[in-house]
């Protein structure tokens, strides 16, 4: 049977759209009634009497269900989920939303002039919002970028992939080999404790990828988390400041790209405070 040959009862595969370590994305269509294009992701592990279903699988299905009860707009919607047992395999379906894009090929596509400042704002507004949901729902993404960001062809950002994504508590230790390297938090690098403020590093790194790139330089000793295995050196400080490379950012942006930024977890901003923030709020 060939990769793309399977159909569920409810709907037709027409291509395959992506592939991870433990199954594929299908683009697919619903045979009956609106007859919409969906997202289909099918994950299968063998199974193992040891470790029984892995809890990335589990944990993304049930925050899914319990995100999906709000309908927010900028979270990817979850249509319909089975899962079965067959031939000793563990097969799990998700059908979501069909999104034709991430920001990712956005960017890609975007003019050599870049993209347009009401274009940047109106990406983080609904970034931001998605995030504000999220943390509000006591859920850390944890593997926010480019490609886990999806944008409709109305302009709707939707976050995607809460396969790392946890529910968390005040502080928790959590595993540290979670986030995409460049869009992985201080704290996280560090091995250190970490809560939500990580997704909003990663909202950052996204903010400046917006612009192109920048750079913020090394912090300071007063910063560096106590409990890091990496000890500070103080021939680390800088002699003098960091060459700015988005010179032409204006006062708003580059204050809301520096909070975002924030080396110290406690020092970033919330994605709450972040919506309200003048480069957000002021037309």
């Amino acid at each position: 049977m060939g990769d793309c040959s399977w159909e569920l009862s409810d709907y037709e595969i027409l291509a395959e759209i992506g592939q991870g370590a433990y199954g594929k994305v299908y683009k697919a269509r619903e045979v009956r009634d609106r007859q919409r294009l969906v997202a289909v992701k099918r994950l299968n592990i063998s199974e193992d009497p040891e470790t029984g279903i892995p809890q990335f699988m589990i944990r993304e299905v049930a925050l899914l269900r319990k995100l999906e009860h709000y309908n927010h707009p900028n979270i990817v919607k979850l249509l319909n989920v089975s899962a079965e047992w067959q031939n000793q395999i563990f097969d799990l379906t998700l059908v979501f939303e069909y999104i034709d894009q991430d920001l990712s090929t956005f960017l890609s596509r975007a003019s050599e002039k870049g993209l347009a400042r009401d274009t940047i704002k109106d990406v983080m507004r609904q970034l931001f919002s998605g995030l504000d949901f999220v943390h509000t729902n006591t859920v850390i993404h944890r593997d926010l970028k480019p490609d886990n960001v999806l944008v409709s062809s109305r302009g709707e950002i939707k976050i995607a992939d809460f396969g790392l994504a946890r529910i968390y508590t005040n502080h928790i230790a959590l595993t540290p080999c979670v986030v995409t390297l460049w869009y992985r938090a201080p704290e996280v690098l560090l091995h250190s404790s970490y809560m939500s403020s990580v997704d909003i590093w990663s909202a950052g790194c996204i903010f400046a990828e917006l612009f192109l790139l920048r750079v913020i330089g090394v912090p300071g000793e007063k910063d560096w988390p106590i409990e890091s295995a990496v000890c500070y050196s103080p021939s680390w400080a800088e002699k003098k400041p960091t060459t700015q490379l988005l010179p032409n950012l204006s006062h708003e942006e580059n204050d809301l790209l520096s909070q975002c930024l924030a080396f110290n977890p406690a020092h970033r901003i919330s994605a709450c405070s972040a919506l309200a923030h003048p480069f957000l709020t002021c037309p």
